[in-house]
């Protein structure tokens, strides 16, 4: 299992498993997966080196049988959609955790899905093929992640620091938001992710 220290003493005392690592960056999580036998990975959205929805496919390619919840600051209407499309066993904010994490862990172990009415809603709503998708929701994961970023006010080169990422990549995915949302440039981004509150 990954987990943050804050969690570790809740598992042994009252959740009854066992942590068998924890590791600090995307890639760390990935090579401890690959390695070891474990049943549960508690990962969050936003690490370094490669970000949570991207872990969770690899994941699912690599280990499949392991369940996967994440625990993240990110509110649910920012990323749990894209998290359990990604494949997550359940989403849980670090809000609620220290009320919910127990009955999450629960419902994962058991085979079931952990997820807010809320996002349940979301999720079918998803199924609807008259529903008409916001401009952002046609982004792919990676693109949804930049866009973010350029919100926040950051540019390109910032961007491809923090993602570890080429500039040139970075500007790729900046013109394929661009076109895919019908957006001019930097500010018109800003003032969507504003406007429609994707913003922690």
């Amino acid at each position: 299992m990954l987990i943050r220290e804050g969690f570790k003493r809740l598992i042994d005392s009252e959740i009854g498993l066992t942590l068998v690592g924890e590791v600090g960056n995307g890639l760390d999580a990935l090579r401890f997966i690959r390695e070891n036998e474990l049943d549960l990975a508690v990962i969050d959205i936003t690490m370094p080196g490669k970000n949570g929805l991207e872990l969770i496919k690899e994941i699912r390619a690599v280990r499949p049988e392991v369940k996967i919840l994440i625990l993240t600051m990110h509110p649910e209407d920012r990323f749990a959609v894209r998290a359990m499309r990604a494949g997550a066993d359940g989403y849980l904010t670090k809000l609620s955790a220290p009320t919910d994490f127990f009955k999450a862990i629960q419902k994962v172990m058991q085979g079931g899905k952990y997820v807010s009415e809320a996002v349940a809603e979301e999720l079918a709503f998803e199924l609807d093929p008259d529903r008409k998708k916001s401009g952002h929701e046609a982004l792919s994961d990676r693109e949804y992640e930049v866009f973010r970023l350029i919100g926040e006010g950051k540019n390109l080169t910032e961007i491809a620091k923090e993602l570890s990422l080429s500039h040139s990549t970075i500007n790729t995915y900046r013109s394929r938001i661009l076109e895919k949302m019908n957006l001019r440039n930097n500010a018109d981004i800003i003032h969507y992710v504003v406007r429609n509150n994707l913003l922690d």
